[in-house]
């Protein structure tokens, strides 16, 4: 029995704070099933500022699918793997010639300005024309949207100089609804780029 304790504790060790991540997650990474359009989830109307220090929100969202995700300027973990993922997204997309905006949302608004995340999007590769990074509000707000349009979580980690978040993307119609949940943290990206064809086409 000790033997197991150990193991299971050094797996705990040698994993680090991913399993925390897991937690502001509702997908099992090797769950094929994007769909989640009958949770019944929806964006409620926001404005903000994007990296321009422009107002976005909604309204400049209406009548767009647009791919959603998470993220801080410095992270010191999973946004990591989460921005280049995306990236790849968004050249996939715009290859396909598939009109969808991706919006990522600051968990840590106080630190990341708009200046902030225009420098972080630059230096990602990220296309200003399709990409939005948006921040402009309390991390209360961003706690209770996380909450209400994704059932996801933030949380602020003191102990790893982390912020707790979700690692997934949601696609959201151009109704406002939230239909799909991708991983990611997916490095192969396929399926999701398929089902994103089949979706928005």
């Amino acid at each position: 029995m000790k033997r197991w304790m150990t193991i299971a504790v050094l797996a705990l060790m040698l994993g680090g704070c991913n399993w925390l991540y897991d937690m502001g997650s509702n997908n099992e990474a090797t769950d094929p099933a994007f769909d989640i359009s009958e949770a019944g989830l929806t964006v409620p109307d926001f404005e903000y500022v994007n990296q321009e220090g422009d107002p976005f929100g909604t309204e400049q969202l209406k009548g767009n699918y647009w791919l959603v995700n998470m993220i801080f300027t410095h992270c010191p973990g999973v946004c990591n793997i989460m921005t280049p993922n995306m990236v790849n997204l968004q050249d996939a997309m715009i290859e396909e010639g598939l009109d969808v905006k991706v919006v990522s949302f600051t968990v840590d608004p106080d630190r990341d300005t708009p200046e902030l995340l225009k420098i972080y999007g630059e230096n990602v590769g990220a296309d200003f024309e399709y990409w939005s990074f948006v921040t402009g509000y309390s991390d209360e707000e961003i706690t209770e949207l996380a909450k209400t349009a994704f059932a996801s979580i933030v949380q602020e980690d003191p102990e790893n100089e982390d912020i707790i978040h979700t690692t997934d993307f949601f696609l959201v119609d151009d109704q406002g609804l939230v239909i799909r949940r991708y991983d990611g943290m997916a490095t192969d990206q396929a399926e999701i780029i398929n089902d994103l064809k089949a979706t928005v086409e």
